[in-house]
Order: structure tokens, then C-alpha cells, then sequence
């Protein structure tokens, strides 16, 4: 009887306080559908200019340049660049090609050797594109002193990095493009060093600007010393030739002397979307962002590395992105020998037009023709703002 009694009481009351007015019955769930409307234009417009970046490990050098591209180019919601840790600069590429949500990525130039030959991803060099050169990594292979070339390591165990690191490349194909058969150990940095210097491997390679912190925190042994890397045409696709100079490394090698070597240069990698499309809309926003924010990137507090880039240097064995092709011819033809602001501006224009002359160390001309080509720019900036 309890039952019944409950069972009645509680279907009066939704008879009761159901909503009579169709309209007002209706109202929860127009109300859920208007804000359900107003979250996906928040989406949308959140994710429309939004542009992944692949960077490297965490503990990589990269991480710290993706960082400060972030915090410079953040536009709202006009443009914002999000840093991603990822396995390495060397998996960045894969990442680039199948990785939801990657549109850049920072990368090694000799990385489509890999992509191209051993991946069989014949067509990479149309598929992945560069925006720019990054920095210039010079090859460090640090060896006992019984080692004197890289030949003399033949079938020896060489420490070329962890997984990801632009040595764990570089290192065994340094190597195998001369013939020369090593055991390759996959440790790196300080554990690496600290192998070396037990005899528990023959040498180790290391990629990075010289100088190297790795070498110039360290107080140098006896007994171990820089092997040579020479410019071959081995090397003639993907590298520079350089060397590691007493002035680097002075407590490793006398005043006076230096070590050749090779270099291999990083890259700001981009997907070759095709025109018009909405990913090449978003990587052409970006584009346009970086090449205008560049020349505060050469300034403090940010690293001072930035003033060793170019925007105009070509990478070997690379094609260029179209549209960074395109922003670089524009801007030479505006900022072709202008010097000094000459309308006294500070927007983001001057900022584009002073990146160009930082790129290209552009001769002063007179006052009038500065003026003269800094309206151009103006004109043409104003005509090619990126669509909303």
C-alpha cells in the first residue's frame, strides 16, 4: 500500500510541475543547442590559425627556439604557434607527414637521406619543404688518441647518440657514405664522455654549434683529442664544409690550430600543402607572422643564436616553400637597399622590413629612396595582410 501511495505522489508531481507553455518546454533545449553553436565557433575559431610545431626532446636545444617563436608571433586568435616535445628532430619529418595537428617542424638537412633511401619516400622532396634555414650544427667526433682518422675506427664502437638526436643521423651515415664499418652505440652527451674516458668505447660523435657546451664545460683529458671529418663529395648534398678552431675550443686544441669538419644544417620544415587549401592558408599565416616578427627574435632577451640566421639561406638538397619564396623576392624588391627606419615607424610592417635587412645586411641608400621604398613595402603589406 506504501507503494502505491509513493508511486502516485511522485506522478503528481511531474504532472504538476511539467511545463505547460510548448514554448517554454522547448526552451532547455534551444538553449543547449545556442550554447552548443557558440562552443563550436569557439573551435573553430580557435583552431583556424593555429599551426603544431614538431621541435625535438625535451631536453633539446630546439625546444627553447620554439619556445620564443611562440611568445614572439602570438596574435590572439589571428595566429597562434604551438611548441610540441616530440622523440627527436630526426622523427620530426614522420611527424610532419602523419601526425595530426604538426604543420612545422624543425629538422636535420640530411634527415631525407634517410626519408628517401632507407623509408623509400622517393617523392620527399616535393612532399616536404623548407621555410628557412635554421642553425648550422657542426660534426664533433671526439676519440681516443690512437684514433687519428675517421678510417682508424673501422669495426670499433663509436657512441652516436639516443634515439631522436641529430648524431644518432648523422653519426652512421657519416660512415657508411665513406665505407667505413663501425659498431654504433646508441648513447650520447655525458654518458657517451664518460664511456669514452673508461675505454668502453673507440669515440663518439656529437652534432651541434660549435661551441659546444658539452666541450666547453669540461676540463679536457689527455689522451683523447678531435678526428678530422673531411669535405668530400661524400658530403657534397646535404653539408658545409667547417671547422672546430682554437678560438671555439681553446683548452682542446693549441692557439693557432683547428680540426675540419663538417656541418649540417637544421631546417624549419613545412608540408607542401597544395594553394588555397586551408592547411596551406594556415602555414602561409604563419609564414607571414615569423618573417614579421623575425627581427625581434635578434633582439634580447631572446637567445642571441638568432642572430646567426638568415632568412635568404638556401638549404642543400632542399626546396624552398613557394610562398616563403615568394615573401623573400617581395621583400628584396621593397627593402633593396634601405638602411635605418625612415619613418621613424615601430609596427609590425617596420619589424617585417627591418627582418629582411637583418637577412640580408642591405646597404644603406639616400634618405629619399629609404623613404621612397619603405612606402612601397607599405603598400604592398597593406594588399597581402592574410585572410580572417
Amino acid at each position: 500500500m506504501f507503494r502505491v501511495a509513493l508511486l502516485a505522489l511522485a506522478t503528481y508531481l511531474v504532472t504538476c510541475l511539467a511545463p505547460n507553455d510548448p514554448a517554454l518546454a522547448q526552451s532547455r533545449p534551444e538553449g543547449r543547442s545556442a550554447a552548443a553553436t557558440d562552443e563550436n565557433s569557439i573551435k573553430l575559431r580557435m583552431n583556424q590559425w593555429t599551426v603544431g610545431l614538431a621541435a625535438g626532446l625535451p631536453d633539446g636545444g630546439f625546444v627553447r627556439f620554439a619556445s620564443e617563436m611562440a611568445r614572439t608571433m602570438d596574435d590572439g586568435d589571428n595566429m597562434r604557434l604551438i611548441p610540441m616535445v616530440t622523440r627527436g628532430t630526426t622523427t620530426n619529418i614522420a611527424d610532419l607527414l602523419y601526425l595530426r595537428g604538426v604543420d612545422v617542424a624543425i629538422t636535420y638537412a640530411d634527415a631525407f637521406d634517410f626519408y628517401s633511401k632507407q623509408a623509400g619516400l622517393s617523392n620527399i622532396n616535393d612532399r616536404v619543404r623548407y621555410i628557412m634555414q635554421f642553425f648550422i650544427s657542426d660534426i664533433h667526433i671526439y676519440a681516443r688518441d690512437e684514433f687519428k682518422s675517421l678510417a682508424d675506427l673501422k669495426g670499433q664502437k663509436v657512441a652516436v647518440g639516443t634515439s631522436g638526436v641529430a648524431a644518432a643521423l648523422t653519426g652512421p651515415l657519416i660512415f657508411k657514405r665513406l665505407g667505413i664499418d663501425i659498431q654504433p652505440v646508441p648513447v650520447g652527451g655525458p654518458v657517451a664522455l664518460e664511456q669514452l674516458h673508461k675505454g668502453q668505447v673507440a669515440a663518439m660523435v656529437y652534432v651541434a654549434a660549435k661551441p659546444s657546451e658539452l666541450f666547453t664545460g669540461m676540463k679536457p683529458e689527455a689522451g683523447f683529442h678531435f678526428v678530422p671529418v673531411p669535405y668530400t663529395k661524400e658530403f657534397s648534398d646535404f653539408y658545409y664544409p667547417s671547422t672546430l678552431k682554437a678560438e671555439d675550443y681553446p683548452t682542446f686544441l693549441p692557439p693557432g690550430t683547428s680540426v675540419d669538419t663538417i656541418a649540417v644544417p637544421s631546417v624549419l620544415a613545412v608540408y607542401n600543402w597544395k594553394p588555397g587549401t586551408d592547411r596551406a592558408d594556415r602555414v602561409n599565416r604563419f609564414v607571414e607572422t615569423l618573417f614579421s616578427n623575425f627581427a625581434r627574435l635578434q633582439k634580447p632577451p631572446f637567445h642571441p643564436k638568432w642572430k646567426d640566421i638568415s632568412l635568404a639561406a638556401a638549404v642543400p638538397g632542399w626546396k624552398r616553400y613557394p610562398y616563403a619564396d615568394e615573401m623573400l623576392e617581395r621583400l628584396k624588391e621593397a627593402a633593396a637597399g634601405a638602411g635605418p627606419n625612415p619613418a621613424g615607424d615601430s609596427t609590425v610592417e617596420y619589424q617585417r622590413f627591418q627582418a629582411f635587412l637583418a637577412a640580408q645586411g642591405q646597404v644603406p641608400v639616400s634618405d629619399a629612396k629609404k623613404q621612397e621604398l619603405y612606402r612601397q613595402f607599405r603598400q604592398w603589406s597593406s594588399s597581402h595582410q592574410p585572410a580572417k
